[in-house]
């Protein structure tokens, strides 16, 4: 069976909250999934204090939302000009997409 490529979209403190449980779950169940946690809007001020190195390794910001709002990303966090756009082009490469 193929290695299962996921995309949690967080844009929302409630669905961060959300996407970072559905990520711990799946991982429990799928050890080798692919998982990406992909933050924009609301959710990125909250994202950008995260500390958690199984979520940070597998976090993905969105840099429109973080200069709207005057954030700046941990050192190692993983940030794309626009999260519609990455959430797009994983799609087209065969990731699946849950909105948290």
């Amino acid at each position: 069976m193929d290695t299962l490529k996921v995309m949690i979209h967080a844009p929302t403190p409630e669905a961060l909250q959300r996407g970072q449980a559905n990520l711990r779950n799946l991982l429990k169940l799928e050890p080798d999934a692919r998982v990406e946690l992909v933050v924009n809007g609301p959710a990125a001020a909250i994202a950008v204090g995260i500390t958690d190195n199984e979520i940070l390794s597998r976090l993905v910001l969105c840099r429109n939302s973080l200069d709207k709002q005057g954030l700046s990303a941990q050192d190692n966090a993983r940030v794309v000009p626009a999260a519609i756009q990455h959430l797009v082009h994983q799609q087209q490469q065969g990731w699946s997409y849950v909105r948290a």
